[in-house]
């Protein structure tokens, strides 16, 4: 089990029942990891398994605390016959609850009333209301699709992009289109090699600069220089970013101080018991690998996420 300063709750319990675990941090995954044929990578944001994998003599199966799994997908990860199961259905509602206070803290322009208490200035203002308000959301998978259900539930209109189109949902390619009378861009897509850099210069520009954009997916679905650009130059009203190229954020980096920004440190998805609800999800798949039954969410390599009828 790769790990960091943090673990798995309870995990212990489950050692004599279904397997024999041993703890390792990032320098010490390459010899610990001879000789196993499951990983569980608690730690989803080390590439230690990439810088480790000559080591992997006898590896069959990774299991991620993470939905995203990009940081597992390498050349020779795909080309193996090593299977990845990902923590899909573990952050789906909290996503879209997270991302729904983002849209009312802006809407509302609750970041300005805080400043305004500490400083004890009483100052009307008028707000903006979220009924009716077109928001478009990239990722039609089942995070992207429950921030979709919820934002609906309070009146927004929502326009859903997956990477093909079908029911209620727009193809990829038809983004750029999407976006003339949009106040809300929600990117809760997987970072795969089609969707890095997908939030550039020329699709910010197609946006109204009463826009804000949203990114809870992962920080490199969005080219963070042209982000700032437009943020300075007016071409987009605000940004709540809880995903970054670099994490942590760089603490001189601009985007902590752009008028209009919300920083937040890669927590969209953590609330008050979710290891533990990761450790069920694992514990049941390992019970599943020991006894040769389906595994659940099964990514599908070769595209980077979980695809349709890959998951028991």
């Amino acid at each position: 089990m790769l790990h960091s300063d943090d673990r798995p709750p309870h995990l212990e319990q489950h050692a004599d029942a279904l397997a024999s675990i041993t703890y390792a941090t990032a320098d010490e995954l390459p010899a610990k990891l001879q000789g196993a044929d499951a990983l569980l990578v608690w730690d989803f944001t080390s590439d230690a398994l990439r810088r480790s994998w000559a080591s992997a003599d006898t590896l069959r199966w990774v299991h991620t605390a993470s939905a995203g799994v990009d940081r597992l997908i390498f050349d020779e990860m795909v080309a193996s016959e090593v299977a990845i199961t990902n923590s899909r259905g573990v952050f789906d509602t909290p996503m879209a609850e997270y991302v729904l206070g983002l849209v009312l803290a802006y809407a509302k322009d609750l970041p300005i009333t805080l400043r305004l208490q500490a400083g004890r200035e009483w100052r009307h203002r008028e707000t903006e209301t979220i009924a009716g308000t077109i928001a478009v959301v990239v990722g039609g998978g089942p995070i992207g699709v429950a921030i979709a259900g919820m934002l609906r539930a309070v009146g927004m209109r929502v326009r859903l992009v997956g990477r093909r189109a079908r029911d209620g949902v727009h193809a990829a390619e038809e983004l750029p289109g999407l976006l003339a009378d949009c106040g809300y861009l929600v990117l809760a897509a997987p970072l795969t090699e089609r969707t890095r850099g997908l939030v550039d210069a020329d699709l910010l520009a197609r946006l109204p600069a009463s826009a804000r954009l949203i990114n809870v997916g992962r920080g490199a679905l969005v080219v963070q220089d042209d982000l700032v650009e437009a943020l300075r130059g007016g071409g987009l009203a605000g940004a709540a970013l809880d995903v970054f190229a670099a994490e942590p954020l760089p603490a001189g980096h601009p985007l902590w101080t752009l008028p209009g920004v919300i920083v937040s440190p890669h927590m969209s998805g953590d609330v008050v018991g979710w290891r533990d609800a990761l450790v069920e999800l694992f514990t049941d798949n390992l019970g599943r690998y020991r006894g040769g039954r389906p595994l659940r969410n099964v990514v599908d390599k070769t595209q980077g996420y979980v695809t349709s009828g890959s998951s028991a």
